[in-house]
Order: structure tokens, then C-alpha cells, then sequence
């Protein structure tokens, strides 16, 4: 009882100190009594001691903050005190097992149920939510279902929560010159939850150098969520009595997507550098520095801060390994391994070379619309980032991710917003390849499996993009390809794709069947990549996605040479163990396997479903969907 009495007595006289000293900083003028209390934040003190008295003042405006803080820090520790004697007390049952039983069986008529699970199968209830109830659970799933991550666990957090310092260790140790440029952080968000957008505006404010900070600007891509409306506003205005004229807010009055939010904040953006960002990120401390530093000794660089990832259930903050961004044919982001050349430096803070961005960038301001922003043109969500690295990387600039600029990314369970994607990604991603791709662009067509003429997709107009293609005399794809991004693979010996249908049962198509295994299977037919086929001149057959690096994931359809069941196996890897992977093929005739002349064909089984099997050829044919060119006619 004395030790419960004591804890909040103890937080309490915390908060006295903390008022004390605040109040001290902001009205003692003394030198030598500044240095005692500041310790080693005396690098930070003005020179003059008006900017110095400056600087206090904003000192005592955070005492609101730090107030509120600690009465959270209170009610948080007072929770955690209490946890700790409900873990005694049950420590304290298991010393006294007998008695305790006696006990458990008077009161055990009195101990409510627990409450049921409610959603057992949902993901948000995976690693959260143990001890909620059914009402709670209730609301985090609705949340959930809105929002796409757990807007419940958001709403309880302190907006100034602190995340782990993810950075090398090294990277503590590096120094940067004096003075640097200005920065305009630009947070797009359309229908974000109100904390999220608060958690994301505090943490770049407690995070950057406030002398760095020249503003935050807000594009609203045309919310529906009323708590960003007027609220929003609201809590604003209140920031802005803290740091006058620090946030400013752009709606949108339609919605008109990423790429020309972003547009919006870099139009609306006066400082020298430019960070867009998303609003749903935390940016982790030191991040800013190694921007505007690698910003100021190559104006023509636009870099990247490595990405972690916030758990859209947990609000946990993952650490993700470095690495760089790069894409494949259907132009989606994923990660590539290190380039030796980079690891040979044996500095883990230098910049790396990276062929394309996520997404979140920071460039010189000026820069950025001397190439042309990004593409107004793309449309809802996807491709922007590639369009805008394949730019940069063809008309004059480069692109780094830079180690020691760290920023924590919530990556949603699912985007509301936009439940099918597959619309916007087709289009853009046929809009960067007429626009950027020259000779190599059929490749984006392949991938998505799109005819390659009459395509019955509209990009947009692109003559402005060529337009400015022109001007900037940019280089062609294929450099890009030799010079900047060689792991990216083009195929140019495809002659059929698409889905891949047999004379007996047309409603059934050629599918690579379960991952991991390596055994092809009859589905019905969908759009889906696992029913991608591509039947090279060369006689090899791919079932599955179309990959983007030679011998990574392909799988190259294989008679084994005994039994009856074909195989799929890497391409690479059956050639050099001579397996049979090569095949005689016509538009409407047999799949005859060229070494064992065995033929793919279907049959049904004991449950009376068809499966591939390789046996004698019979009247059997097969059909792709797409030729290229004159092929197969």
C-alpha cells in the first residue's frame, strides 16, 4: 500500500523539476548558469543574445507539451505499477497452492468470463487485442475495415511517442557542415486517421533542426473523413500558435491522385529542398541532416531515406535491413540486393546507388521542376515512382538511398480507398513504357499480358512527356539498362503469351499451381500472373509471372523423362542439368516435348478434375492467347 501511495508522489514532484527548469531556462539570462543546465545542448545556443532569447521562448512553448507528456508518462507507469502487483498476486497463488484453491472455489462464481473473440480470423486480432471487449473489438474492427491498419491502438498513443533509433552506430559519429539548406516537408494523405497525421506532424517537428524547418505543408487529395475537415483545421491553428506559420494545408476539390498531390506540395513548397512524404510515417531522429547535406554537394541528386516499417497492427516499429529500390516488368517496387561497388567503400554511411525510389523522396526544389516534377499525368496510385526514377536517371540526375536517414513507414493491411489497384498500375505502367522504355517497352506489355497492339487501354496524352524528353535530350532506356540497372533482364525471343487453353475444355487454363512445388495444374482461367504463360522461339516455356532478373523465380515447364507428370523447374538450373525443357509448339496443334517427343496433355483424374500429363500425343491441341507479331500464323 506505501509503495502505491509512493509512485505517483514521485512522478508528481517529477513534474515539479520539470516546471522549475523550464522556468528557469526561460527567464535566467545568466551564461554560466545556462551551461549547467543545457549541458550539451550548448552547441545549439545562438551566437547573439536576442537569438538566444528566441530560443527560450520556444523552449517555454514546449512546457505544454512536456506537461502533457509526463502526466502520460505518469498514468502510463501507474498502469505498469499496477500490472507488477497483479503479477505478485499471482506469484503469491502459486506459493500457496492449497489455501489458494479453498479460495478460488469460494470466488469462482464470482469471476466474470472472459470476452469472446468476436473476429478470430481477422488479421488485426493476430498479435493485438488480447483482453479487449466485445464493444472494443467491435470498434478496432470497424477501424480496421476503414482505414487499413488499427486505427484503435492509433487513437491510444501519444503523439509524440519516441521510436527505436534504427541507425548504424556510425552513423552517429558523422558531422555536418554549417549552414545547410532550408527544407519544406510535404505530407499527402487522403483519408488518414486524424492521429495519424498528428503523430506524423510532431515527430517531424521534435525531430528536425528547427533552424532547418522552414515549413510542413498538408495536401488533403480530397478526404471524405470529416475529422479532416474542420478538425483538422483546428488542431493547426493550435500548432501554428506554437511555431507561427509553420503548417500550412492544400485541398483538393476532386481527387486527382499521388502523383499530382505531391505536385501540389512541391508547388506550394519555398524552401531550397523539398521531402514529400506520405503523411503515415514517423521520421526517426537525424534524419533530415543527411538529406540536405547530400542535397547541398549535388543539387542534381534526389535521395531516399531508408524505409522501416510500423506494424499496421501492433504500431511496432520493424527495423529493415538497407537496401536498394528497384523494380520489375510490371514496374513494382521491390528490393534488390546491395551493389558490390558500394560495399567495397566499407562505409556503411555513404550513399548508395539506387535504379528507382519507393515513392518518398527529398530533391532540390529547383531541381525537381527543371525536370518536370512528377508526371501529372499518372493516375489514382503506382508507377509514379518509376516514372519519375527513370527520368532522373535519363535526363541528367541521379538517385540515392542515403544509410543514415532513417524513417519508420506504416504500411497498410489494405488500402480502402482503393480496394483494385490492377485498373490504375495497367494504365500507368503502359504510360511510362510508351513514354521512357523505347525498344524495350513490350516487356510491360508481356508482364501484364496486354496485347501489344490494340491494347484498348488509354494513357493519356503523353506529348508534353515527350515534349519534354526532347528538351532535357535525355538518353535511351537501353543506357539505363547497360548503366544504371542491369539485373533488369528484357526477354526479346518471346513469340506467344497469355493464358494457355486445351481443345477439350476451354474454360480451364495452364496454371503454375501451388508455392512452393513444382508441379503445373488445370484452373479455371483468370487474369491472374500464375496463369502467365510465355513460349520463347528458342523452345522454352515459362508458366508464372514474367521475372525480371535472369534466374531469379523463373519456371521453365519440364518433362522429367519418367512418369507421366510434367515439372516446373528454374530455367537456368534444368538447362545446365540437361533436363528436357525445350518444346515444339504451333498456334492450335500439339505441345510436343523435342527430346522425349512426348507430347503435354490433359486428362481426368479419380475425382474427374483434368491435370497435365505428358504421354503418346494424341488429337490434343493447345492455344496461347497472344502472338507476337506474324508468329504461329
Amino acid at each position: 500500500m506505501m509503495l502505491r501511495w509512493k509512485l505517483p508522489k514521485v512522478l508528481c514532484t517529477g513534474l515539479t523539476l520539470v516546471i522549475a527548469v523550464n522556468l528557469l531556462l526561460a527567464f535566467s539570462t545568466k551564461r554560466p548558469f545556462q551551461g549547467l543546465i543545457l549541458g550539451s545542448h550548448q552547441r545549439e545556443l545562438r551566437s547573439s543574445l536576442s537569438e538566444w532569447d528566441e530560443a527560450m521562448a520556444k523552449r517555454l512553448s514546449h512546457l505544454e507539451e512536456d506537461v502533457q507528456h509526463l502526466k502520460e508518462s505518469m498514468l502510463l507507469a501507474m498502469k505498469q505499477h499496477k500490472n507488477v502487483e497483479t503479477t505478485k498476486k499471482k506469484e503469491k497463488v502459486e506459493v500457496h497452492p492449497v489455501q489458494n484453491a479453498v479460495n478460488a472455489k469460494a470466488t469462482e462464481s464470482k469471476q466474470p468470463a472472459p470476452p469472446r473473440k468476436l473476429f478470430p480470423h481477422s488479421r488485426l486480432f493476430q498479435q493485438w487485442g488480447e483482453g479487449l471487449s466485445e464493444a472494443q473489438q467491435k470498434d478496432a474492427q470497424d477501424l480496421f475495415q476503414r482505414f487499413g491498419y488499427n486505427v484503435y491502438l492509433s487513437n491510444q498513443l501519444p503523439h509524440n511517442r519516441s521510436i527505436p533509433d534504427t541507425r548504424d552506430a556510425r552513423c552517429l559519429q558523422k558531422t555536418y557542415p554549417s549552414p545547410l539548406p532550408s527544407l519544406s516537408v510535404i505530407l499527402i494523405f487522403v483519408d488518414e486517421a486524424l492521429s495519424i497525421i498528428q503523430r506524423a506532424i510532431i515527430s517531424v517537428i521534435s525531430r528536425t533542426p528547427p533552424q532547418l524547418l522552414k515549413e510542413i505543408i498538408l495536401v488533403d487529395d480530397f478526404s471524405s473523413n470529416g475529422e479532416l475537415k474542420e478538425h483538422l483545421d483546428e488542431k493547426i491553428k493550435l500548432y501554428n500558435q506554437k511555431y507561427p506559420g509553420l503548417l500550412k494545408i492544400v485541398r483538393h476539390t476532386e481527387r486527382k491522385g499521388l502523383a499530382q498531390a505531391r505536385n501540389t506540395g512541391w508547388e506550394a513548397a519555398t524552401a531550397d529542398v523539398v521531402a514529400i512524404l506520405d503523411a503515415h510515417i514517423e521520421v526517426n531522429v537525424g534524419w533530415a541532416e543527411p538529406i540536405l547535406a547530400r542535397i547541398q554537394e549535388d543539387r542534381t541528386v534526389i535521395v531516399s531515406p531508408v524505409f522501416d516499417n510500423i506494424r499496421f497492427d501492433t504500431f511496432r516499429v520493424h527495423k529493415y535491413a538497407l537496401a536498394v529500390d528497384g523494380f520489375n516488368w510490371e514496374l513494382w517496387c521491390r528490393y534488390d540486393a546491395l551493389p558490390q561497388s558500394w560495399i567495397d567503400l566499407h562505409d556503411v554511411t555513404a550513399p548508395v546507388k539506387s535504379p528507382s525510389l519507393m515513392g518518398i523522396l527529398a530533391a532540390d526544389r529547383l531541381f525537381l521542376g527543371e525536370i518536370g516534377a512528377l508526371d501529372g499525368g499518372m493516375l489514382v496510385y503506382g508507377g509514379e515512382n518509376v516514372e519519375l526514377s527513370l527520368r532522373v536517371w535519363q535526363c541528367g540526375g541521379k538517385i540515392e538511398i542515403l544509410p543514415c536517414s532513417r524513417i519508420a513507414h506504416l504500411e497498410r493491411h489494405h488500402k480502402p480507398y482503393a480496394l483494385d489497384l490492377s485498373g490504375a498500375l495497367r494504365r500507368n505502367a503502359l504510360r511510362v513504357a510508351e513514354i521512357w522504355m523505347d525498344e524495350y517497352k513490350h516487356m510491360v506489355y508481356l508482364a501484364w499480358n496486354i496485347p501489344l497492339q490494340n491494347s484498348g487501354i488509354d494513357y493519356g496524352d503523353i506529348s508534353s512527356r515527350m515534349a519534354l524528353r526532347e528538351k532535357l535530350k535525355c538518353k535511351t532506356f537501353g543506357w539505363y539498362l547497360k548503366n544504371v540497372y542491369p539485373l533488369l533482364k528484357p526477354i526479346l525471343n518471346i513469340v506467344g503469351y497469355g493464358r494457355m487453353k486445351n481443345s477439350l475444355d476451354k474454360n480451364i487454363c495452364l496454371d503454375r499451381g501451388p508455392v512452393p512445388g513444382n508441379t503445373p495444374i488445370m484452373y479455371p482461367c483468370h487474369e491472374f500472373s500464375p496463369q502467365n504463360v510465355y513460349y520463347l522461339q528458342t523452345g522454352e516455356f515459362y508458366v508464372g509471372p514474367l521475372v525480371s532478373e535472369a534466374g531469379n523465380g523463373d519456371r521453365c515447364l519440364t518433362d522429367p523423362g519418367n512418369g507421366e507428370k510434367p515439372t516446373l523447374e528454374p530455367c537456368s538450373t534444368a538447362a545446365k542439368s540437361r533436363l528436357f525443357i525445350y518444346w515444339e509448339f504451333k498456334q492450335g496443334g500439339a505441345f510436343v516435348n523435342k527430346d522425349t517427343k512426348r507430347c503435354l496433355e490433359i486428362r481426368r483424374d479419380p475425382s474427374s478434375a483434368y491435370v497435365p500429363v505428358l504421354q503418346t500425343c494424341t488429337p490434343q491441341a493447345w492455344e496461347i492467347q497472344y502472338t507476337v507479331k506474324d508468329w504461329g500464323q
